[in-house]
């Protein structure tokens, strides 16, 4: 069983270790990425908040409306 990891600004990601994910803070999106860069390959989940999945150029994209 792998483990959960948190990218994110501290005030965002700091709770979660009280659930046993494994926190990176990062504060800005070059942290981001060093971060992501960092994880072991043990972590089979990656919590995101908004503006690190951001750093990551990973964005929610609106589904697609298929005819009218």
């Amino acid at each position: 069983m792998g483990t959960v990891a948190a990218i994110g600004a501290r005030a965002d990601v700091t709770g979660l270790a009280l659930a046993g994910v494994e926190v990176r803070v990062a504060e800005d999106a070059e942290a981001v990425r060093r971060a992501w860069r960092s994880l072991p390959g043990t972590v089979t989940l990656v919590v995101l908040t908004r503006a690190a999945a951001g750093a990551l150029g990973r964005r929610r994209r609106r589904p697609r409306r298929i005819g009218r």
